[in-house]
C-alpha cells in the first residue's frame, strides 16, 4: 500500500470513529487537569503563605503565629499562573466533549432524515404495490415475507416468554420474540393505545410490548407511533412453525418509526 492510501484510510478511520476519540480527549483532558491541580496545590498554599508573610512585614503587624490573610482578588494574583495548564486542559477537553456531541448530534440528525426518505420510499412502494396487484396478492406477499422471518428464526432456537394472555404461540417481527398470547388481547392493546394517543399523541414501541405482556427492548423508547403519522395497525400472518406448529406472526402495516415524539 502507498503512502497516499495509508494515509486516507487513516483519515477515514479517525473521521468514522471521531466522536469517540474526542470523548476520550475529553476526559483523559479533565482526569489530567484534576491531576495537575493535585500537584500545583501545595505550591500555591505555599505561595499563599509567603505573600501573607510579606504583607504582614509590610504593614508591620507580622508575628510568629499570625499573619495578614490575603484578600480574593489578591490569592488570585498570587497563584493564577500556577493553574494556567489546567485552565488550558479543562478548556480543551470541553471543547472536545462539546465537540464529539455536535458529531453525534450531526450524524443523528442525518440518521434521521435518511430513515424518513426511506420510509417515505417504502410507503409509496406499499401502496403502487395494492395498485397493481390488489391487496390480496399484496396480502400473500406479507404472508410470504413473514414465513421467512420464522424460517430464519425458528422457535426452537428460542425461549418462549409466557404472558398469561393465550395460549396461542405468536412471533414480533421487530423484536424477535416468541410468545403465548391471544389475538383477541393484542388486538385489544392496539385499540387502547390507539385511544391513548388521541390525548398523548404518541405512543412507543415498548409501551405496545407493556400492553401484550412483554418486557422492553433496548430500542422500544426511541421507536412508536405518532397520531399525526399513522395509528398502530397490525398485521396478522398464520404460519407453521418449523416443529409444525401453528404460529401466529405479528407484523405492523404502520411501523414503528424513530422520530415518533415530534409532533
Amino acid at each position: 500500500m502507498s503512502i497516499t492510501t495509508i494515509a486516507k484510510n487513516v483519515q477515514k478511520s479517525i473521521g468514522k470513529h471521531s466522536p469517540e476519540i474526542l470523548t476520550g480527549i475529553g476526559i483523559a483532558g479533565m482526569l489530567g487537569a484534576i491531576i495537575v491541580a493535585v500537584r500545583v496545590t501545595p505550591k500555591a498554599v505555599q505561595l499563599i503563605e509567603q505573600e501573607e508573610v510579606e504583607k504582614s512585614l509590610a504593614l508591620g503587624e507580622g508575628n510568629e503565629s499570625e499573619y495578614e490573610k490575603l484578600t480574593p482578588i489578591e490569592t488570585v494574583k498570587t497563584t493564577w499562573k500556577l493553574y494556567v495548564p489546567v485552565a488550558v486542559t479543562s478548556a480543551v477537553s470541553i471543547a472536545c466533549l462539546i465537540g464529539a456531541s455536535s458529531v453525534n448530534h450531526r450524524r443523528n440528525s442525518v440518521l434521521a432524515t435518511a430513515y424518513m426518505l426511506s420510509e417515505t420510499a417504502l410507503k409509496e412502494y406499499s401502496e403502487r404495490v395494492i395498485d397493481i396487484v390488489g391487496e390480496k396478492k399484496e396480502q400473500e406477499v406479507r404472508e410470504k415475507i413473514a414465513k421467512d422471518k420464522i424460517v430464519k428464526n425458528p422457535v426452537t432456537n428460542c425461549e418462549v416468554i409466557f404472558t398469561e394472555n393465550g395460549e396461542t404461540l405468536c412471533y414480533d417481527a421487530v423484536s424477535g420474540r416468541y410468545f403465548k398470547s391471544d389475538i383477541e388481547k393484542i388486538r385489544k392493546a392496539e385499540n387502547d393505545l390507539n385511544k391513548r394517543m388521541l390525548d398523548d399523541s404518541y405512543i412507543s414501541l415498548n409501551d405496545f410490548y407493556y400492553e401484550i405482556g412483554l418486557s422492553d427492548i433496548k430500542i422500544g423508547y426511541d421507536l412508536g407511533w405518532n397520531i399525526y403519522k399513522g395509528y398502530i395497525d397490525l398485521n396478522f400472518s398464520s404460519q407453521l412453525n418449523s416443529d409444525g406448529t401453528p404460529c401466529l406472526v405479528l407484523d405492523y402495516r404502520v411501523a414503528p418509526r424513530y422520530d415518533y415524539t415530534i409532533i
